[in-house]
């Protein structure tokens, strides 16, 4: 049983690790890498501090459940018991399991508004990241496939 949990536990770990993509802006993805990149001038009007909600892939609440099935049917005991302490055990290790994923993708990230060149105003919400920001700063909004992140602009 010692190595069936631990097999278990193994797995539930390599699942959330792999649920735990980067939003950070200091991370680029490879699909984004030598794509043309629209680049607008922008001035920020305000930052404020926000809370991105964890995911709810299904992945953790998945491997939870296979891995308090295993250890609740793999004890000892009448053969009905058991079938029923596994399915009561895999619904708890199902439950933990899609608790930790949303708590591990949990990320506290910046919400910018910026104000565009010709007036337009536009909200981005992303990542922290290396970068600090402040109304009155100069930045730009690099938008590449759908996808937008706020830097500083360069210094001229």
């Amino acid at each position: 049983m010692n190595r069936t949990l631990r097999y278990g536990a193994s797995c539930l770990l390599v699942a959330m690790l792999a649920a735990c993509a980067s939003s950070s802006p200091d991370v680029i993805q490879r699909s984004d890498t030598q794509r043309l990149s629209q680049v607008q001038d922008a001035t920020v009007l305000s930052v404020r501090e926000v809370t991105v909600d964890g995911s709810q892939s299904g992945a953790g609440a998945a491997v939870g459940g296979v891995v308090g099935a295993i250890g609740g049917y793999s004890g000892s005991g009448v053969q009905r018991e058991a079938q029923v302490l596994g399915i009561l055990a895999g619904v708890a290790g199902a439950a933990a399991g899609n608790a930790i994923e949303r708590l591990s993708t949990k990320e506290t990230a910046l919400e910018i508004i910026l104000q565009l060149k010709g007036g337009e105003r536009r909200s981005i919400v992303q990542a922290k990241g290396s970068e600090t920001f402040a109304p009155g700063d100069a930045v730009i909004m690099v938008t590449t496939g759908g996808k937008v992140r706020v830097s500083k602009a360069p210094k001229q």
